[in-house]
């Protein structure tokens, strides 16, 4: 992907409409701009990272023993992917036990969405205007539930 005459012309029009109040600057805290990771997504993303992990052992040994024949149960090391999703779920900031009281406080638990954790807001940085209700968030998110 090349920015082209084209889309810095785009630009530069989208900018003199800001300044001359053609245009209405875009709200970061409305919901159409917000993004939400599922545990699916962060899971693949640690599932990358231990398989990339395991990769980079596999050439280390293959690479230690030259002219040998290699099985598969003297390169693969499982332990190094088992580490990382065991730390995912044992050590995340956004990882909880179920709520298993009653049905409902499992369905409220399972539906509670964080913006802080990896790939979002740090306690420091979380101001009271981040996490502020928004107009877009009534009937959607819960503001009880939801830190």
């Amino acid at each position: 992907m090349v920015l082209t005459n084209e889309d810095i012309v785009s630009i530069i029009s989208h900018l003199i409409s800001l300044v001359n109040s053609k245009v209405d600057v875009d709200d970061i805290d409305h919901l159409s701009n917000r993004r939400i990771r599922t545990v699916g997504e962060q899971l693949s993303n640690q599932f990358n990272v231990g398989l990339s992990r395991m990769a980079r052992t596999i050439r280390e040994r293959m690479n230690v023993r030259d002219n040998e024949v290699f099985t598969p149960i003297d390169l693969i090391n499982a332990k190094t992917l088992s580490a990382v999703i065991n730390s995912f779920f044992g050590t995340s900031q956004l990882s909880q036990f179920m709520d298993q009281t009653n049905p409902l406080a499992e369905v409220t638990h399972k539906r509670r969405i964080s913006a802080l954790g990896p790939g979002g807001l740090t306690r420091e940085r979380a101001g009271f205007e981040v996490r502020d209700v928004h107009y877009t968030h009534y009937g959607r998110l819960c503001p009880i539930e939801t830190p």
